[in-house]
């Protein structure tokens, strides 16, 4: 007797078939495109380096406060050369208000030190090569790869994750293997912007203590759906009009 596809093929997180899973996680994320058009990396950045340095700098605060630090960093320290010959005692001062500043202070200069003597100063447009470097791992690179050079990437934060495991496309913790598994749903140069749309949908609605399931745009595929407030009005109220958090 002849083996179907489904009895072949591994369980899906919600026990939907696979080719039904694929369909609801790309309608997901078309509705969440049509929902947020204006869906981008929310750091401010005109270079690589310049994105590179504010996602290594966002890490335990907020996009808000590392875009009101970086003016006056970016202004101080135009190249990789800057950083790596700078002093401590003056980059710690700027970035005093995004706290953990000894800390940043020294993973900044370290990254300089190490593109200038491994990369010539340029930041890399490689995993392999981005993840190389002092204090950055697979989420930072991803960040850097699709929205500095184009290079589709699934950026995995706790925003990222804690939707792909409520929609049902993961029940991992690990955040390369949601990598992994949200991939396999959508087509490779959608990876990017699926990574914004779940993003800026995580900061707005779905939130992590108390999500607005009643003023979600995609309520109607979502398997989580009444974990959070579902009356309409009240829902409302929950909703942060504003990028970042």
């Amino acid at each position: 007797m002849a083996v179907t596809e489904s009895e072949t093929a591994p369980p899906t997180p919600t026990g939907e078939s696979r080719l039904a899973l694929v369909r609801r996680a790309r309608r997901i994320d078309r509705e969440l495109a049509a929902a947020y058009p204006d869906a981008r990396a929310e750091l401010d950045f005109t270079t690589p380096l310049e994105l590179l340095v504010a996602t290594v700098l966002s890490a335990q605060t907020t996009d808000v406060r590392v875009n009101a630090t970086t003016p006056t960093l970016f202004a101080r320290y135009p190249d990789a050369a800057a950083y790596a010959s700078a002093d401590p005692a003056e980059m710690e001062e700027i970035l005093k208000p995004l706290g953990f500043f000894r800390a940043k202070t020294r993973a900044v200069i370290g990254l300089g030190q190490a593109l200038v003597e491994r990369f010539d100063g340029e930041v890399p447009a490689r995993m392999e090569d981005l993840v190389s470097l002092p204090g950055v791992g697979r989420k930072t690179a991803n960040v850097v790869l699709g929205n500095a050079f184009g290079v589709p990437g699934i950026t995995v934060d706790t925003h990222f994750g804690r939707l792909a495991r409520r929609f049902g496309w993961t029940t991992s913790e690990d955040a390369v293997k949601v990598e992994h598994e949200v991939g396999e749903l959508v087509p490779k140069r959608d990876w990017t912007m699926l990574s914004h749309h779940l993003v800026w949908h995580g900061r707005r609605v779905c939130h992590s203590r108390r999500p607005a399931c009643g003023s979600c745009p995609v309520a109607r595929w979502c398997p989580s759906y009444g974990i959070g407030e579902t009356d309409p009005a009240v829902a409302a109220t929950l909703v942060k009009p504003g990028p970042r958090g």
